[in-house]
């Protein structure tokens, strides 16, 4: 999938109102929509939605859907054409806001070569009456207009979407562009068409759909084939309003944010040597002795990904299935201090000062990265999302692609094949 990719469509997408001013013509007013209307509706559009053509134009306008139209699927395009003229101004409006509150999106679409026909190249917000205002010229100038006045049908069942990164972040090299749903998604296909992800300086990269194994979370991400260079400017780009997710779940708004790559800091865990090499920008800037998880708990091989920190984390032997009776020698329950989370399946690097004798000697956790309490706090304070963590002499399986973001475990053949559009 190329780099910064725009969808086909939208890569001739003329925003309406865009047009208008392109072309220079001005659109005339509308009216809220009724009922449901048949071919006397498409009629009514024709002359000008109740309002005269001008006096001897032989440009005759058609609106599809038509005038007073209610219950009309947010997905259908909007179609505008002329016989005996060319389009001059087409926009394609909301009128306040959805039955459910969302502002909802203005809808963009594209002319044809011979300005005949203007063809929506989006989904509408479900919920929400739109108006559509045309204007045309016959060859001897004259204009006509019309207008169309519509309602798409209400989202009973719904989707949400958790982007990240958000809010103009600062990131580390290793962390994707990510949309969580809420809800199983589909049909995929319609989705990752509305996406886009464009970079300063260009960057390749594909989307690709994953479960959590753990949460059964599902979710798009787009990685770049190797990691972000520092300093790259990233901006997403989600066309999500009135796509339906399957089975008449509606997604309803729109996303756009960006955020910004900041150092890249990648540390190396060797499990057989005990020991965690911090780098920053290709340098090495600390080296420390750790202590991984023990035979019967190891840590995870491979590439991980700081999600998160906290400076105590509750830590239960009973919350990850290893052990419920304090009877048991695997039983633990404790306040773990300056713990940065890299899968969702609970590994962490951590302080593990009761394992201070075994750092650098032998793993004895369960699975997490214990550190001496300074180190802790020295990474601690570093640790960014985004950073990556590697992990390597770990008698356990390579994580999960899906388990936090595991998916740099997959090569770029291996990863451009999740995409829907593959």
């Amino acid at each position: 999938m190329p780099y910064s990719r725009l969808t086909r469509s939208r890569a001739l997408a003329v925003p309406a109102v865009l047009l208008a001013v392109a072309i220079g013509a001005t659109a005339c007013g509308g009216h809220d929509s009724k009922s449901s209307a048949g071919p006397r509706a498409d009629a009514t559009a024709a002359k000008g939605g109740g309002q005269p053509a001008a006096a001897g134009s032989a440009a005759k306008i058609s609106i599809t859907p038509g005038d007073s139209t209610a219950g009309i699927n947010p997905g259908v395009p909007v179609k505008v054409t002329v016989a005996g003229g060319t389009l001059a101004a087409v926009t394609v409006t909301p009128n306040g806001k959805a039955t459910d509150g969302v502002t909802p999106v203005a809808v963009t679409g594209a002319l044809d070569p011979a300005k005949h026909q203007w063809t929506s190249n989006r989904t509408m917000t479900p919920g929400t009456a739109y108006t559509v205002k045309v204007t045309a010229a016959d060859s001897a100038g004259k204009q006509s207009a019309a207008t169309s006045t519509f309602r798409t049908v209400a989202a009973v069942k719904v989707n949400g979407v958790t982007p990240t990164p958000l809010n103009k972040a600062v990131v580390g090299v290793g962390l994707p562009v990510s949309l969580a749903f809420d809800k199983p998604v589909t049909d995929k296909a319609a989705v990752e068409k509305a996406l886009s992800i464009t970079t300063t300086p260009a960057v390749k990269g594909s989307w690709g759909w994953l479960t959590d194994p753990l949460t059964g979370v599902q979710r798009v991400d787009w990685r770049p084939d190797s990691y972000w260079t520092p300093g790259t400017k990233v901006t997403l780009t989600a066309r999500l309003s009135g796509i339906d997710t399957g089975d008449s779940r509606f997604l309803r708004r729109d996303i756009h944010d960006s955020f910004t790559i900041g150092t890249a800091r990648i540390s190396y865990v060797d499990l057989k040597a005990h020991t965690m090499r911090v780098t920053e920008n290709g340098r090495t800037v600390k080296t420390f002795k750790i202590s991984g998880g023990k035979p019967a708990f190891p840590t995870w091989n491979g590439k991980m990904v700081v999600l998160s920190k906290q400076s105590t984390v509750r830590m239960t032997s009973a919350s990850t299935g290893i052990a419920t009776s304090p009877d048991s020698a695997d039983f633990f329950d404790k306040q773990v201090k300056y713990a940065v989370n890299i899968t969702t399946s609970g590994t962490y690097t951590h302080a593990a000062p009761w394992n201070d004798a075994m750092m650098g000697v032998q793993n004895g956790s369960h699975g997490c990265i214990g550190m001496h309490t300074s180190d802790a706090v020295w990474f601690f304070d570093r640790a960014t999302r985004g950073d990556l963590v590697i992990t390597s002499g770990s008698t356990r399986a390579t994580v999960d692609k899906g388990n936090g973001y595991g998916e740099w475990n997959l090569s770029v053949d291996q990863w451009r094949a999740l995409s829907a559009l593959a």
